[in-house]
């Protein structure tokens, strides 16, 4: 009878949880901004850690500047990192920007202009019963 998880997806949920923690409150950068950790994907020989984050800035380049600042400071994170989780080796960080968020509010906003264009399509339709 096999596990129900994988090692690897045990410690890449672990390891999400415990990297939020730290970002919020172990890491006081002012380049960092405002994080949230999106998902985490370690290698099966715990190698290395993907992890993908959401930056609450407005603009392109913030986000992009959060991301290279994370991934600077990944020695440094890596070290709590260690002091946090029981492992023998922690996993080499490295941060990706997910824009799967600015995505889904990209095809919400379109979404929502073809329904008020539907709408208003309907209103200018002279009704069946004139």
């Amino acid at each position: 009878m096999g596990r129900e998880f994988a090692r690897h997806d045990r410690v890449s949920s672990q390891m999400q949880k415990e990297l939020s923690l730290i970002l919020q409150r172990e890491i006081s950068d002012p380049r960092v901004g405002f994080v949230t950790i999106n998902e985490v994907i370690v290698t099966k020989d715990l190698a290395v850690a993907k992890i993908y984050v959401t930056v609450l800035n407005t603009d392109v380049a913030g986000k992009k500047a959060s991301t290279k600042a994370l991934n600077e400071m990944s020695p440094v994170i890596r070290h709590a990192l260690a002091k946090r989780m029981r492992l023998r080796h922690i996993s080499e960080l490295r941060f990706y920007y997910d824009d799967s968020f600015d995505t889904g509010m990209r095809v919400a906003e379109l979404l929502s202009e073809v329904s008020e264009d539907l709408t208003d399509r309907a209103e200018s339709l002279p009704s069946q019963s004139e």
